[in-house]
Order: C-alpha cells, then sequence, then structure tokens
C-alpha cells in the first residue's frame, strides 16, 4: 500500500499526485516537492489516500517536506523578481517593437529559469529579446506562447455573470465548446453574448448542455403535428424546462401541453399544402412505387483488332 496526495502549484491548476510518505499532511499545506523542472512549492488539495502499488502512477515522485517559513519567503521573493522582470521585459518589447503581448513571468522555486508567457498572432524572432533578458536577470529564460484562453486563466477577471472566471477559479482543464450548444439551451447567438473574456465561447455553456438534451427528447420538436384529444395541430414552440409545448391550431390558436401528456403515437410529421394526411395504416400498406427493371443490352464482343490482322 502506499499513500498519494494531489498537489496543485496555480490556482486552478493541474492535480498532481505525489507520494506523501509518513508526512501527515492535510488539505492546505505547503509542501516541498521535486518536479521535472526542480525543487517547487506547492498546495495539498486532497488529504493523503491509500492505493495498491499497482495502482500508482507510472514515475510518480514524492514529497520533499513540508514547506517552512525560510520557504514562503523564498516564494514571496521570487513574485518581487517576477514583477521587475515582467516591467522590464514589457520595456524591451516595445523598444525592439515585437509584435507579441506578454502576459505573466514565473520564476522557478529555487531561482534557477525564469519562464515568460506570451501570446501572439504567429512565429516570434525573440532572439535578441532572450539575450537582453538573460543579460539583465543572469538566469535561464525559456519563452512560452500560450492561447488566449491559457491568457485569461493566467490573468483572471469578472465574467458577464458577475462572478470571477471558472477557467482562474475551480476549472482546472479546458473542454471543447461548440455553437451547438448555445443553439440547444435556445440562447442568443449574439458573440457578444455567448462569448467570454477570451473572446471564445464561453466555457459555461457546456455545463447543461446534456440536461437540455435529455429534456428535450421528451418533448416533441418543433414543425411536428401533434394530435392530443381535441387539440389538434402543429409545435410552434418548446419551453425545455417547464417541460411544456405550444400547440398552434388550425384556427390560429395556441394551446400550451405537457410534454408527458403527449404519447410519441399522437406525433406525426406535417402534411404538405392542400394536401390530407393519410393514416398510419394507410402508409403502412403503401409500398414504395419501384421502376420496372429494364434488361441489360448485350455487350458486342469487340473485334476491331481482329479485323485489322485479317487485313494484315
Amino acid at each position: 500500500m502506499a499513500t498519494l496526495v494531489k498537489i496543485q502549484f496555480q490556482p486552478a491548476g493541474k492535480l498532481y499526485d505525489f507520494l506523501s510518505g509518513n508526512l501527515e499532511l492535510k488539505q492546505g499545506d505547503r509542501v516541498i516537492v521535486e518536479t521535472d523542472r526542480g525543487k517547487g512549492i506547492g498546495t495539498v488539495v486532497t488529504p493523503p489516500r491509500d492505493f495498491e502499488d499497482s495502482a500508482l502512477p507510472e514515475g510518480v515522485k514524492r514529497v520533499t517536506r513540508k514547506a517552512h517559513a525560510d520557504d514562503l519567503a523564498t516564494l514571496a521573493r521570487n513574485a518581487g523578481r517576477e514583477e521587475e522582470a515582467y516591467l522590464y521585459c514589457v520595456k524591451k518589447i516595445q523598444e525592439r517593437n515585437l509584435e507579441m503581448k506578454l502576459v505573466k513571468v514565473e520564476y522557478l522555486f529555487d531561482g534557477s529559469k525564469a519562464i515568460f508567457y506570451f501570446t501572439a498572432d504567429g512565429r516570434i524572432d525573440f532572439r535578441e529579446l532572450v539575450k537582453d533578458l538573460a543579460h539583465e536577470f543572469h538566469t535561464r529564460i525559456e519563452m512560452r506562447q500560450i492561447g488566449v484562453r491559457d491568457e485569461s486563466k493566467m490573468v483572471g477577471g469578472i465574467g458577464i455573470c458577475g462572478r470571477e472566471l471558472c477557467c482562474s477559479s475551480f476549472l482546472r482543464e479546458f473542454e471543447p465548446v461548440s455553437v451547438k450548444m448555445a443553439k440547444e439551451q435556445n440562447l442568443a447567438l449574439n458573440p457578444a453574448k455567448i462569448s467570454g473574456q477570451c473572446g471564445r465561447l464561453l466555457c459555461c455553456l457546456g455545463y447543461e448542455f446534456d440536461t437540455y438534451c435529455a429534456l428535450k427528447k421528451c418533448l416533441p420538436k418543433c414543425g411536428k403535428r401533434v394530435h392530443c384529444g381535441q387539440v389538434d395541430g402543429e409545435v410552434v414552440k418548446q419551453n425545455i424546462l417547464e417541460g411544456t409545448v405550444t400547440i398552434r391550431t388550425e384556427d390560429n390558436q395556441e394551446v400550451v401541453l405537457k410534454g408527458a401528456d403527449i404519447k410519441p403515437s399522437q406525433i406525426s410529421d406535417r402534411p404538405r399544402k392542400g394536401q390530407k394526411e393519410q393514416p398510419q395504416a394507410a402508409r403502412e400498406q403503401k409500398a414504395p412505387s419501384q421502376k420496372p427493371d429494364r434488361p441489360r443490352r448485350e455487350r458486342r464482343p469487340d473485334n476491331r483488332g481482329k479485323d485489322k490482322k485479317e487485313k494484315a
């Protein structure tokens, strides 16, 4: 048996598994761990849990120790260096007229590397910029290009709902979002309404998408004809949350029916104009029209080569 804890290095960042060993850890503890990038400081998200040795992730590492006051002081000192590096890098970007936007600077815990996150429309030749940064800060420099969603996650902000952005507060990974999700929820397809601070579709469009799809299956689609009791008309509107549909009858009156009261046998396709709908039994008896099979024409043998040989 082995004991694992999940640790994050950034707010709402990805979770990583580490062996806790004999350390008594609880949620919210700051710990020192050894990562592929070197020594780092993270926060315990879930308390230790026991797992079988066969279920351990491959290459899992061990928590070194709990963070001390000196470690937290180093973290605060790195934050000051990050702010200084950010201002200096922005100045150099303006001087060299580079078409890029600096988002964030991150110093590794041991100060061995500084990572500069930026956004740009295309590829940027930042070799001279890296030389300036390395000469100024005397450490390894890494330039990392990110997308607009990652930018919003790092910067944070307030969404159109008035709450903190999902990606910077609790959403650890981005899920694919499509316009179909907005259509299924009967939302106005206005880019200003369904786009987030990053300019992409709102992540929250996918939260209730499956629920809306399940509720819509219980309701007849718009354009279908419904025969329920004394009501006979066409479905013109769906109210998914209330589970009702609006029926427009032939005398141009609108009637609201509950989806639970409508049986599948009472739903049919809308007939064409000037054509009466045939009963179900008549449609089943009517066989599809088929064209008679035409006799195949026999292909004559090709004797052109044979005639040439005979003439020769």
